[in-house]
């Protein structure tokens, strides 16, 4: 909570959290606030500019764009967020787990991750889905698979310091089990690293699933997302050359806005972490007299007037 509080004091978060808010709203909302079907269409409007009927406009098929983006943003962010909750799953777990289960299990995770990082994601999501079919889940859940070693290398390294700390071996010594070790000393100093990375995975994320659409791997046209609509409005440049904005717009708003959260999490989870000594060694305000202790002897006094030796 003293986190969170001193993330809500910084100018990027404050910047960041009201982008990710209205995202958050169209991607739970988007498809009700949508004023037409995103998926009907207007032979007679094919290619319209931005007008009354139709705010932003319509597309190759005279469907209108408005409702389209609206309507594409609970997949495109849905997706994001499955993929890092899976990533979550398959490495905070076995992140922490290496530590206090021998030898053996930490050299075999530690191979399994170093295996799936020399995996490129896109080529992996889409062989995924060439074998198991295409589909959202199944994307999703190959690129959970390939964003798990991000928070195992991150969720271990930060453990590791902590599992090493005296309270935490004087607590193993008197009895405690690791479960109450984990929730009580370990956990809550983790997971401001957790939330730094969490951040970042959901921009790779949804960079990721942008990049899947836009190939036609996860969801299928006539569905709408932000990738799929990208895709459509390049082959027709030359009639409407603000098309791409759009999508491309929100692409960046939420990325950006997921960074900068991060940053913020990440400038409020150190300055939580400087040492007690630094803040109460400063000096005492000048013009205030050093008063000795009871177990303090006073100074002599200089006799700055007294005569020199002959």
């Amino acid at each position: 909570m003293r986190t969170l509080r001193r993330t809500l004091r910084l100018r990027t978060a404050r910047t960041a959290l009201p982008v990710l808010a209205a995202v958050a709203l169209l991607a739970l909302f988007g498809g009700a606030l949508a004023p037409q079907d995103p998926l009907a269409q207007d032979t007679a409007q094919l290619l319209h500019a931005p007008g009354g009927a139709h705010l932003l406009g319509t597309d190759y098929l005279g469907r209108d764009v408005l409702s389209r983006l609206l309507a594409g943003t609970g997949d495109s962010v849905a997706g994001a967020v499955e993929a890092v909750v899976a990533a979550m799953l398959l490495g905070i777990v076995p992140g922490i787990a290496s530590l206090w289960l021998g030898r053996v299990f930490e050299w075999v995770s530690l191979r399994a991750v170093d295996a799936l990082m020399t995996l490129p994601f896109t080529l992996f999501a889409i062989a995924a889905v060439g074998v198991f079919g295409n589909g959202l889940h199944q994307a999703m859940l190959a690129l959970g698979v390939l964003l798990s070693p991000l928070f195992f290398r991150v969720t271990r390294a930060a453990a590791l310091g902590f599992t090493q700390a005296q309270y935490v071996q004087a607590a193993e010594l008197m009895g405690a089990s690791r479960r109450w070790i984990l929730r009580t000393h370990l956990w809550s100093k983790i997971l401001p690293t957790v939330a730094v990375t969490t951040a970042h995975a959901l921009a790779t994320a949804l960079l990721t699933v942008t990049s899947l659409t836009f190939l036609g791997v996860g969801v299928q046209p006539p569905a709408p997302t932000w990738g799929g609509m990208l895709a459509s409005d390049l082959g027709f440049l030359a009639q409407q050359p603000w098309a791409p904005i759009l999508p491309a717009t929100l692409i960046m708003l939420t990325v950006g806005a997921l960074n900068l959260l991060a940053d913020a999490v990440r400038d409020a989870g150190a300055a939580g972490t400087e040492p007690a000594r630094a803040r109460t060694a400063a000096p005492a305000p000048a013009g205030r007299p050093h008063r000795a202790g009871p177990t303090e002897q006073p100074a002599p006094k200089e006799q700055a007037d007294a005569p020199l030796p002959a």
